[in-house]
């Protein structure tokens, strides 16, 4: 048993190795939390009573049920619809597509979980700049941009508003009502909106898509895998006779049976087997496709008669992405067997960043990966149904739910009602709200727990359990004396501008849920401390844990447009950084006018 004097330093030291491993990435978010929740047991920082304990916070239930509600808003198609109305409203003009994407964020998040909404509305952007001649990458960061904005508008538009409310709950305060944050809230928003518009043109990129260079329009390098099948005519011949070293293209590596060649010589010549991880320009792969190579794929010599088949159909190509939940992350692609599952044919990978030497059948699939995959529409279509993976481009998958729409809709709009007068705590009308869409088809039984995003949830059970490790050991209010020493002398007014401005550039770093579950005890701490009404501190939390524009690793949405706007780490920055000041500034005038810092 470690003795009280030092159990906060303990927790502070754990919660610096948590920090550590979600920057660095050594364990994915959810299981780096429970690995930090099992250090606390085996210490005897937490009891199982109190680890146990997380479970009857509504929280976490609340938001499952809210993915479920928000899965029949998209199965259904009122997602896609809105979309479509976006591109007829704009008429082909990039600045009124850019003002109905803003107004979309702002009106569609309040109500349903962003990520989903990015996820769908997506593919429709990318169609429009496409039909349109209008970069991508001008569109989905202000995309990803206005849902996070619109979610922190009601209680239930992202998963941080309620586990902020569940925490502060836990705490001794009074729930938050479904619309209480919200006039401060659609201020922010807005601002931040007008804020993009003018901003947006000015300091986004113009670039292409993956789809867009690998077809030939682009000079970026990619990276595949490829074959040598039975009966090649290449098979004999060198790797300079091949047209595999004229400077464009490089083979890497080449497998054969069980010896590694890196950077292999160009006299090396080829045998019917053989596996190549070759590095080349996006107009290149085409020519590499067209040879008797079959791509990443086809690991087995009787994937390619498979292939030829795919190949004499009228096929697209179309990018997909990993998806945040998907069983794939974290495990190699040859897991995937797309071939033989779907009759689609992966043909490259791209990943931001990524080393060239990681591209391997070995290589780990991410949450973000774009994938560019070859098939029919229907085997497309049957591709995207499960879950895993989403196309982003041409291709998506039309759903068969239309009719259905009204039950989803009014289902949404009955649990928001129904929250706003307080006819029930927004926890049950969300479990019931979730039964209904089940119920009535709008999601089907074997898709409801696809629809949850598990890690997420994970995450914060685990969070729920190091916030009582903070606050049992002490660790909570030395951190809010810390602040307040830090600030000494300073008014209410400064040390929640203070507060606020840390949790925001937190927020940047790791989880947007860990942040609002560790900071929302220490400002309480802060505002107990000061003597005044816990309540704007805790609203700043609520605000700052959703604003990361900075970086693309902050927020699912911004790690989604990361790879299919095919956007550099700095294009965030340059929007981003500005706009989070905006927030910051905003937050910091309109909050006091709300909930003033009044003594009690």
């Amino acid at each position: 048993m470690i003795a009280e004097s030092f159990q906060p330093l303990v927790v502070g030291l754990i919660l610096i190795a948590l920090f550590a491993a979600f920057v660095r990435e050594w364990f994915k978010p959810d299981v780096a939390v429970m690995l930090a929740v099992a250090a606390l047991l085996v210490l005897g920082l937490l009891d199982s009573s109190q680890v146990l304990s997380v479970f009857s916070n509504s929280a976490p239930v609340t938001i499952a049920c809210l993915f479920v509600i928000s899965a029949a808003l998209e199965k259904t198609g009122c997602v896609d619809r809105l979309g479509d109305w976006i591109g007829q409203a704009s008429g082909g003009r990039e600045r009124r597509l850019l003002v109905g994407l803003l107004l979309a964020g702002l009106l569609v998040s309040p109500f349903i979980n962003n990520t989903p909404v990015v996820m769908v509305l997506m593919p429709a952007v990318i169609s429009m700049a496409a039909r349109y001649r209008i970069a991508p990458s001008r569109l989905l960061i202000p995309l990803s941009y206005a849902t996070i904005l619109g979610g922190i508008i009601t209680m239930v538009g992202t998963s941080t508003n309620i586990l902020v409310d569940g925490v502060a709950r836990d705490m001794g305060l009074a729930p938050f009502s479904m619309f209480e944050i919200s006039a401060p809230a659609m201020l922010i928003a807005l601002v931040g909106c007008v804020f993009m518009y003018f901003a947006a043109p000015r300091f986004l990129p113009i670039r292409e898509t993956l789809t867009q260079q690998f077809t030939g329009s682009g000079d970026r390098t990619f990276m595949t895998e490829l074959f040598v099948p039975q009966g090649s005519r290449l098979a004999g011949r060198t790797l300079h006779e091949a047209r595999l070293t004229n400077g464009t293209v490089s083979v890497l590596k080449l497998f054969r049976n069980d010896e590694e060649f890196s950077a292999p010589k160009p006299g090396m010549r080829l045998e019917v087997g053989d596996k190549l991880v070759v590095h080349s320009r996006s107009s290149d792969m085409v020519d590499l496709r067209s040879t008797d190579l079959v791509g990443l794929q086809a690991a087995r010599a009787d994937d390619s008669q498979d292939l030829e088949t795919l190949r004499r159909q009228d096929v697209v190509i179309v990018e997909a992405i990993v998806g945040s939940s998907s069983r794939y992350v974290q495990r190699p692609i040859r897991d995937l067997d797309l071939l033989a599952r779907y009759g689609i044919h992966l043909v490259a990978v791209h990943r931001k960043d990524a080393s060239i030497q990681d591209i391997v059948d070995d290589f780990q699939l991410q949450f973000g990966d774009v994938l560019l995959v070859e098939g029919t529409r229907s085997q497309i279509k049957r591709f995207c149904d499960n879950g895993d993976l989403f196309a982003i481009t041409d291709g998506k998958a039309p759903t068969n739910r239309q009719h259905k729409a009204p039950i989803a809709l009014a289902t949404i709009a009955g649990v928001m009602l129904l929250a706003a007068l307080n006819v029930m705590p927004i926890e049950g009308l969300a479990i019931i709200g979730a039964a209904v869409v089940v119920a009535t088809g709008c999601v089907r039984p074997d898709e409801t727990y696809k629809t949850i995003e598990w890690p997420i949830i994970i995450l914060i059970f685990g969070m729920l359990a190091i916030s009582i490790a903070m606050r049992e050991s002490g660790l909570a209010a030395m951190l809010a004396s810390a602040l307040v020493t830090l600030g000494e002398g300073w008014s209410p007014w400064a040390m929640l501008a203070l507060t606020i401005l840390i949790v925001s550039i937190a927020t940047e770093l790791i989880s947007n849920n860990a942040v609002a579950v560790l900071f929302t005890p220490i400002v309480i701490g802060v505002a107990q401390h000061l003597g005044v009404d816990p309540r704007p501190f805790v609203v700043g939390v609520m605000f700052a844990a959703s604003a990361s524009f900075a970086t693309p690793i902050g927020y699912q949405t911004n790690t989604l447009v990361y790879s299919a706007g095919n956007y550099r780490f700095t294009d965030f920055a340059r929007l981003g950084i500005p706009l989070n000041l905006i927030v910051w500034l905003s937050c910091v005038i309109l909050i006091p006018l709300f909930w003033p810092l009044t003594p009690v």
